[in-house]
């Protein structure tokens, strides 16, 4: 009896190590992006990964992220912030949401921007911080990421930090006692733009968050090449062991193509290195538009006073304000960014020297990319840039008060004293018999209008 059953245990034994192969195999994950390929041939998983992974990033997370989270789940994929996988034990934040996926073309777009924006009965029934989260998503165009209403920016907000737009206090006078507070001047702040977008029926607002991703599609090379100048100039704190290479190369391939990319956006990952023989340098000063200054006609419409001389500029027509306001939207609340670089690029030539106008933040700049992107914009493209400030006396000392969030013309700089020309569409006394003659041309510090940028909720502008 012992020997027979040392003999079927031998035989079992036998088996299951026969076995021992198919087990292993049945255990290999699923994903075919970690499944191991057989031994022999190890060079058919290193050339087929590539081709399969673009497109599946770009297809399969918008839907998971559509149908994960029934209130906020339009916004994250797209938006990029971090939220609970419904599969994951405990809801921990999974490696896929961190970013959104990438659109390499703009049916992909359209896609993405279609199925993740929110049904009605689900947006009014949101608190505000998922009305933001949802508003100002964000997607991620080939290389470079864009939030709606806050443009081209380096990282992706977070939703609590998507919120703080909401809640952010007035810089007007928060610290300046002896400069009163007086009237908003037209700008669209960020609670105003989130409330307005929410409020149209999803056929409308997804219409309009189709006209606003056009732009960024169209400037998407303009936006990477303002994001290499900007890394260009910003040392880094924890510098690589050989840091001579990248400081040295950068700053003299990046900022020279481009204007040659410009306009070309499908072939400039492969024709940066070769485009221009010889860089294009700005001159030391450079001003355009002159005597096309105007002055806002009530004290909502620096946005349409802004608009008109731009466009007057370029066609030599002044159309009035109350025309530029129907078309720019602009309401009592005042004029969305995003449709002031919209209609630049449907309404005026600067397109063709400038490329596709876009709105570009400026959050992670310092003072230094600020006038050089200028000095490009300026004296290279001639063409105007949309400032987008708060219009604080601490940085404008002709005001008599401080004011909100403003519109102005970019027009011109001067390197020696490092200054950029604007004009001045606000004329204070013109609201307020005790305030000051303040609209035309003036000279800013290009620190000044830089840190007005960054005191604005948005911190952006349009160019």
């Amino acid at each position: 009896m012992l020997t027979a059953a040392r003999g079927v245990t031998l035989v079992l034994l036998g088996a299951l190590l026969a076995q021992a192969p198919l087990t292993a195999q049945a255990y290999q994950p699923r994903d075919p992006q970690f499944h191991a390929p057989p031994a022999p041939t190890p060079t058919a998983a290193t050339t087929a990964e590539p081709t399969a992974e673009p497109t599946t990033g770009s297809t399969a997370e918008p839907t998971t992220g559509n149908t994960a989270e029934p209130t906020v789940g339009p916004t994250a994929v797209a938006s990029g912030e971090p939220t609970a996988d419904p599969a994951a034990p405990g809801g921990t934040p999974t490696a896929s949401s961190d970013e959104p996926p990438a659109a390499r073309s703009w049916s992909e777009v359209v896609k993405e921007v279609t199925e993740t924006s929110p049904g009605d009965v689900q947006l009014r029934s949101a608190d505000v911080s998922a009305q933001a989260s949802s508003m100002l998503r964000c997607f991620k165009l080939e290389t470079e990421n864009y939030c709606l209403g806050l443009g081209f920016v380096e990282q992706v907000p977070t939703g609590v930090q998507r919120h703080a737009l909401m809640e952010q206090p007035s810089l007007r006078a928060a610290d300046e006692a002896s400069a009163e507070q007086d009237i908003p001047t037209g700008d669209l702040t960020p609670a105003a733009f989130v409330a307005q977008r929410a409020a149209l029926p999803k056929s409308q607002r997804v219409t309009a968050e189709l006209d606003e991703m056009q732009a960024a599609w169209n400037g998407r090379d303009k936006a990477r090449e303002l994001r290499e100048l900007a890394e260009a100039n910003t040392p880094h704190p924890n510098p690589a062991p050989t840091p001579s290479s990248t400081p040295t190369e950068t700053p003299t391939d990046k900022p020279t193509t481009l204007p040659s990319t410009v306009g070309t956006p499908t072939s400039s990952p492969t024709s940066t290195p070769s485009t221009p023989v010889v860089p294009v340098v700005a001159p030391d000063s450079a001003y355009i538009m002159k005597g096309y200054q105007t002055s806002q006609e009530k004290g909502y419409w620096c946005g349409p006073a802004t608009f008109q001389s731009i466009d007057w500029a370029d066609d030599n027509q002044k159309d009035t304000q109350a025309s530029w306001a129907k078309d720019l939207g602009s309401t009592t609340g005042g004029t969305a960014i995003s449709a002031m670089v919209q209609q630049t690029n449907l309404k005026t030539g600067w397109p063709k020297a400038a490329g596709s106008y876009i709105v570009q933040s400026v959050s992670t700049w310092n003072a230094q990319t600020f006038l050089q992107v200028h000095e490009k914009h300026l004296g290279v493209y001639k063409a105007p840039v949309i400032e987008h400030v708060q219009l604080l006396k601490r940085y404008f000392p002709y005001l008599a008060f401080n004011h909100s969030g403003h519109y102005q013309v970019g027009r011109g700089y001067d390197k020696k004293n490092g200054t950029i020309a604007i004009f001045e569409v606000f004329n204070e006394r013109r609201f307020n018999s005790r305030g000051n003659v303040t609209d035309g041309p003036k000279n800013i510090p290009a620190s000044a209008l830089f840190n007005a940028t960054l005191a604005n909720s948005f911190q952006n502008i349009g160019l």
